[in-house]
């Protein structure tokens, strides 16, 4: 194993199982003494192919719901994906503006593109939906009462709380 990672990977490795396995021991699982070593080196083994081969796996999501927050959203369309990883397989122009050979920012191409598809005066991307709700009610109920329902709230991630 060692010789297709590295020492450093593989020592990791075993400090992370053992700790792991010290804790099942400690909350009352029994383990024949004789079988320690094999279930540590064993896991150990486990746990370096999952790393190395990824720990995200393709799902069905047969929940009913289409934009899943833990399945990983909505999938993208695979032209989408080609033109993602033909543009991020090297560099690009992120924040560069390419004729003002100048920094530039990150909204310059999908702005223009979202208001022209809207026609709207402006816009802005946010990368979640708190962060939109916030931005419009900040823009359009500023100083005023904002009435929002309990029953539509969704809490991510065990933490995500409007205060009362």
């Amino acid at each position: 194993m060692i010789e297709e990672t590295s020492r450093h990977w593989v020592t990791q490795l075993l400090r992370d199982e053992s700790e792991l396995l010290r804790g099942e021991i400690l909350a009352g699982h029994t383990y024949a003494a004789d079988t320690l070593e094999a279930l540590l080196l064993e896991r150990v083994h486990i746990r370096s192919r999952e790393r190395r081969h990824g720990l995200l796996k393709r799902v069905i999501n047969a929940t009913g719901v289409v934009v899943h927050t833990n399945l990983g959203r909505s999938p993208l369309a695979k032209r989408a994906l080609e033109r993602v990883v033909e543009v991020s397989s090297g560099y690009c122009n992120l924040e560069y503006d390419l004729p003002g050979r100048r920094r530039g920012g990150r909204m310059f191409g999908v702005q223009d593109a979202l208001r022209q598809l809207t026609g709207a005066e402006d816009a802005l991307v946010v990368n979640n939906n708190a962060a939109a709700v916030m931005l419009a009610l900040s823009a359009m109920a500023e100083r005023q009462e904002v009435i929002l329902s309990r029953g539509e709230l969704v809490e991510i991630g065990g933490s995500f709380r409007i205060p009362d």
